[in-house]
């Protein structure tokens, strides 16, 4: 396997060290990957494997699949990892010993402006993370009626002004559509609060993103996997952007729900599948931030599969 700088400028690996450390990784054992990218957290992975240890790993966006490398014991998957135990059973394998999860938008997809992730370019509404399959950002923007959009913006987007969002999306496409991501911030601009217009326009499109990608019961069907194929004692590391997804995964690992609903069984135990390595989420530190401003907003979050669950 060789290295290749470009690779690393695909998506440069968030508290690569951490995660690492999160996964205790064990040389024979086999580990999952369930956002492959650029491969940078994979690669280290990989590097600590011995012959007989395996890695799996999954991306659904086929830019990634040319970030792969041959080995016997590496296998790329080009799926969703919704579909975790399915593709593993495929595989041939049951049971893992540690799972990753890095979740969001690499920086190659931001990076790459006709993916329309970005607020900084002018290009068409896509944002699918899966190109060949499903809705755009454009299909959501100009298909969606006014209830409809302010349920998404409202949802997924964290603002405080989303019907006033939904009725001028709603009025500015009576003419013409809205077709770009330029085309769009028009839009919010005047309903943007003063110094503040970047962020208000990055969480407006973090919602119709997330609409677009059914992000939240992708991440929630994908949690409940894990406690599937993870081995006793097996680890769970995953990296979150934004607090809806780092709620979800807080709840799951700490409560075994998503609402953070507690159940109990008749001796009055708590019935999960993980305990927490880390109570409080770890942050990157300020060395790393230097270096990359992705990690500013990123939360990592591990926990070890209980026996007997």
């Amino acid at each position: 396997m060789t290295e290749n700088k470009e690779q690393y400028e695909y998506h440069v690996p968030v508290m690569l060290q951490e995660c690492l450390d999160g996964l205790d990784i064990h040389p024979d054992g086999i580990y999952v990957d369930l956002t492959f990218g650029g491969g940078g957290h994979a690669r280290e992975i990989f590097k600590r494997l011995s012959s007989k240890g395996k890695l799996i790993v999954f991306d659904q966006d086929v830019d990634a699949k040319k970030n792969a490398w041959t080995a016997p014991n590496f296998h790329f998957v080009a799926s969703n990892f919704s579909f975790l135990k399915n593709q593993l059973r495929m595989l041939g394998v049951s049971k893992v010993d540690g799972i990753l999860a890095d979740l969001g938008v690499s920086s190659h997809q931001f990076n790459e402006p006709e993916r329309g992730f970005s607020i900084r370019s002018d290009e068409k509404l896509d944002m699918r993370m899966n190109q060949r399959s499903g809705d755009s950002a454009f299909d959501v923007v100009n298909g969606y009626d006014e209830e409809e959009l302010l349920s998404v913006i409202g949802k997924y987007g964290e603002v405080k002004s989303p019907r006033r969002i939904a009725q001028a999306i709603c009025l500015k496409r009576q003419g013409n559509p809205i077709e770009t991501t330029g085309q769009l911030i028009e839009v919010l601009e005047p309903i943007a609060p003063k110094f503040k217009e970047n962020k208000f326009y990055a969480q407006v499109f973090q919602a119709i993103r997330i609409e677009v990608n059914d992000e939240m019961n992708v991440l929630e069907r994908m949690l409940e996997q894990t406690a599937e194929v993870l081995k006793p004692k097996g680890r769970l590391v995953v990296m979150s952007y934004h607090s809806l997804e780092d709620r979800l995964v807080k709840n799951y690992m700490k409560r075994g729900s998503f609402d953070g609903k507690i159940e109990k069984d008749f001796f009055g135990n708590i019935l999960k599948p993980f305990t927490e390595v880390t109570r409080k989420p770890i942050v990157a530190n300020d060395d790393e931030l230097e270096q990359n401003s992705r990690a500013r907003s990123a939360k990592l979050r591990i926990a070890e599969r209980n026996e007997g669950e």
